[in-house]
């Protein structure tokens, strides 16, 4: 299922186009530029430090698809060969990453992160809008009624990504620290939204 994957995202008047597709071998080198980025580090709880480290994270990504516990997807800008539905022929740079979990049941949980050059360009929004679209839609896993995002409170810009892509703020919960160091936010979508 991984290799056939691909969730294109149209551009728009104020939007480059977006690919999303299973993470890759070949990522390695654009994981640990985009890892490089301090504000990127502060927020995420692991970091690819090196070639290695990175190898061994798209491994886990391979994993999670074989397994069917988690869905991990490059986020790369598209280019002018990107056919709606099928793989993108002209993936640009490296933008971000997507994120569905499953623990179990009927609820997931999707995460993101931008990389600094696609900060400020809608890549965030527009990417979590297709990985939700994907999660409640025939072609994701089977039975989720509920998705769930979850960031630290001093994280406003991925508060303000998931009040544009219709996640609504359903609590806030205590820190757990260390991976988990400060008060954070829950925000939720169900698949009536």
């Amino acid at each position: 299922m991984a290799d056939t994957v691909f969730l294109n995202v149209p551009e728009t008047a104020s939007a480059p186009a977006l690919v999303l597709r299973p993470w890759r071998a070949e990522d390695v080198p654009a994981l640990v530029e985009a890892h490089r980025d301090p504000e990127l580090r502060h927020r995420l709880g692991a970091v690819a430090e090196d070639e290695a480290g990175a190898e061994r994270w798209v491994e886990d990504q391979r994993r999670g698809w074989e397994t069917g516990a988690r869905f991990g997807f490059a986020v790369l800008a598209a280019g002018p060969g990107a056919a709606p539905g099928g793989p993108g022929a002209c993936e640009g740079p490296l933008w971000g990453n997507a994120v569905l979990k499953l623990p179990g049941g009927p609820t997931g949980e999707v995460g993101y992160w931008t990389a600094a050059p696609a900060r400020g360009r809608g890549v965030a929004p527009r990417a979590l809008e297709a990985l939700t679209a994907w999660a409640f839609g025939g072609a994701g896993p089977a039975g989720l009624d509920r998705l769930e995002l979850l960031h630290q409170v001093d994280n406003t810009a991925s508060c303000r990504v998931a009040e544009k892509s219709g996640y609504a703020l359903a609590g806030i919960l205590p820190a757990a620290p260390p991976a988990f160091p400060r008060d954070g936010h829950l925000h939720a979508r169900s698949r009536r939204a």
